[in-house]
């Protein structure tokens, strides 16, 4: 699946729909990988909505901090 615009489908809600598609047929999701690049901000949101995290920001990611250094 290619998610062109995040800020109106996010990678979280995106996961959750497939989740709840593959349960409709009584399977259960395994994992997911990320092919290519993503933006910072896509998977802040994603760990807002799928961790559950109290309070989270960008500005607790460590990169995000001291910028982009190559990784």
């Amino acid at each position: 699946m290619n998610l062109v615009n995040y800020h109106k489908t996010g990678i979280a809600r995106a996961f959750e729909a497939v989740k709840a598609e593959a349960a409709r047929d009584g399977v259960e999701v395994a994992g997911s990988e990320i092919v290519g690049l993503v933006p910072l901000e896509a998977l802040v949101d994603a760990a807002r909505h799928l961790l559950a995290v109290e309070n989270f920001s960008a500005g607790q990611v460590l990169e995000a901090r001291f910028g982009d250094r190559g990784a």
